[in-house]
């Protein structure tokens, strides 16, 4: 057996359930990332995420683990069609804009799909801000704990897997994001009585 189909399958069998029926891994050796989650569209039913396996070998497998649960848990938590504000300007402005096509009214039609494109991207923004990124690490850490992983043990390879994955993409520096994470992460593991503060997770 192909020993790429071997860590997939191992990844697979990881995940939670609804993950392992919608996400779907993609091996992509020329890809600069150790590891990339596709934005979902609205119509795609599987959320595709790519991984570059000959970097993914050098990160430790309990970082792996951590890592995957996290990409997985983040793009399980996009929702179009999630009753909130933009999903329902979203949702407004398509069926508007189909009553407008159906009566030819140009004007209708561009104020109609303008609703849909401002509400679609306030969904895309939502997705990728920093307290998306910490409710994804937090989830991952609950799923890892089904695992066999203790709580802080997670926490603790996570944070971990953040930095290697920089140092592996050859990025010298973490991100804002990426620190305010792995403080959060190093609350949750017990080395330090600062988390992250609620301004910053409305970031």
């Amino acid at each position: 057996m192909n020993p790429d189909s071997d860590e997939f399958y191992r990844l697979i069998d990881l995940m939670p359930a609804s993950g392992r029926m919608l996400t779907k891994l993609v091996n992509k050796p020329d890809q600069a990332k150790v590891i990339l989650a596709q934005f979902p569209l609205p119509w795609e039913q599987d959320r595709k995420i790519t991984m570059n396996l000959d970097l993914w070998d050098k990160l430790p497998q309990p970082q792996r683990d951590l890592l995957m649960l996290h990409t997985v848990c983040w793009v399980m938590g996009i929702r179009w069609f999630k009753v909130d504000l933009y999903q329902g300007l979203m949702a407004a402005g398509l069926a508007g804009m189909v009553l407008e096509v159906l009566q030819a009214d140009a004007a209708g039609i561009v104020t109609a799909g303008g609703f849909t494109v401002l509400a679609g991207a306030q969904v895309w923004r939502k997705s990728r801000n920093t307290q998306s990124l910490l409710v994804a690490d937090e989830a991952a850490i609950q799923v890892a704990q089904r695992r066999g992983y203790t709580k802080a043990e997670a926490a603790h390879h996570l944070m971990d897997a953040i930095a290697s994955v920089a140092q592996i993409e050859g990025r010298p520096n973490l991100n804002f994001t990426e620190l305010v994470r792995s403080q959060n992460l190093k609350a949750i593991a017990g080395l330090s009585p600062v988390s992250t503060p609620d301004e910053i997770r409305k970031e």
